[in-house]
């Protein structure tokens, strides 16, 4: 899928954050493939979450600072889960894939064959 800039958060779902999705998403995370030696953070922002974690790798920031990870926003109106990669260079999230489910999403998230979150 092409990426795109987040610019607006149209048709947002008030139901997010929540507290149950946050643990669902904690719990979920344990599973991922990549970086499991860092404990990521999950704020829960406007439509969705943010992920963050400390940056290990020191690709993106070589202080080994928190760094963003991912952005899932839930679009309301289409009834999907769409997640959002950090470009880095340009400060901006830029739009990966879409989702049907939350579940889904976590799942590739959690195995990034493409090394797009967990750098």
């Amino acid at each position: 899928m092409q990426a795109a800039a987040v610019t607006s958060q149209p048709h947002l779902s008030a139901a997010h954050p929540n507290e149950f999705d946050l643990k669902r998403i904690e719990r979920a995370l344990q599973d991922r493939v990549r970086y499991r030696y860092v404990t990521p953070t999950i704020v829960g922002v406007s439509g969705g979450y943010r992920i963050q974690a400390p940056c290990c790798s020191r690709n993106i920031d070589p202080e080994g600072g928190i760094v963003d990870v991912a952005l899932m926003l839930l679009d309301g109106l289409h009834g999907e889960w769409r997640l959002f990669f950090k470009d880095h260079q340009r400060q901006s999230w830029e739009l990966h894939s879409a989702y049907s489910r939350l579940k889904e999403l976590l799942d590739y998230l959690n195995a990034d064959p493409e090394r797009m979150f967990w750098q």
